[in-house]
């Protein structure tokens, strides 16, 4: 999915957690934070990869070795 997209769902779902009128609602707009957040990380960690940043200083980002890296993202 497009960066775009996943950035007006997280948007979406920050307006939504401040309108919340109830703590599911909130939880609710709290887990589609934590959703589409993985997923703009996601696509961040690819688009660096395709533009030649290595696994190391992906790694060095997360405080992971480059073996840590390709694990979590691959």
């Amino acid at each position: 999915m497009g960066k775009n997209t996943v950035r007006a769902r997280l948007t979406r779902a920050l307006a939504d957690l401040d309108d919340a009128a109830d703590p599911a609602g909130r939880l609710d707009a709290a887990r589609r934070i934590r959703v589409s957040a993985e997923e703009l990380e996601l696509d961040e960690v690819s688009s660096a990869r395709k533009q030649g940043t290595s696994w190391r200083a992906i790694g060095a980002v997360y405080g992971l070795t480059k073996q840590g890296a390709q694990q979590r993202f691959h």
